[in-house]
């Protein structure tokens, strides 16, 4: 893939060298809006994905701090499974024709933050891999993030609750 600049993520490359930014976010329900931060109840939170492979693509994150899923009790993983399960509605209604769902774990096993689990959820669309990927090794991102954030905001609240 060609290397597209992209300087909006230095802050990204940098910002959780000393510190979880998962936890970050835990911690500070008051930057909820800021952070987009979607859902939040008391064992994990949803989270727009800040650099998203396509619109709509978001996480959920325990509040718990670990590196694997074996290492968090069984009633927060038993909690985020049955929230994965919802959230499959939320990409539906926002528009998605498919769901990519997955956790890297580990820095072995492609996490971007091995420090702290999530689990991803990546909206598909027909098309979305279009002539850009096929002759340019290029994707493209066609809307606001900010208004991606508020659609995803309003319809979990009908299926998280």
């Amino acid at each position: 893939m060609h290397t597209i600049y992209a300087p909006w993520r230095k802050e990204y490359f940098g910002s959780h060298k000393d510190s979880c930014v998962f936890c970050a976010i835990s911690t500070t329900p008051q930057s909820d809006r800021q952070n987009r931060v979607f859902y939040r109840d008391d064992l994990c939170f949803g989270v727009m994905n800040l650099y998203p492979y396509t619109p709509g693509h978001f996480l959920l994150v325990p509040h718990t701090h670990c590196d694997s899923p074996e290492l968090l009790d069984s009633k927060t993983w038993a909690h985020i499974q049955n929230l994965s399960q919802k959230a499959f509605g939320i990409l539906y209604e926002y528009g998605a024709s498919g769901v990519n769902m997955g956790m890297n774990v580990k820095k072995a096993g492609g996490a971007g933050i091995p420090e702290h689990i999530h689990i991803h959820f990546v909206p598909r669309y027909v098309g979305d891999t279009n002539f850009m990927t096929s002759i340019a090794d290029t994707r493209t991102y066609g809307v606001d993030f900010d208004e991606v954030f508020e659609n995803i905001a309003t319809i979990a609240k009908k299926h998280l609750g």
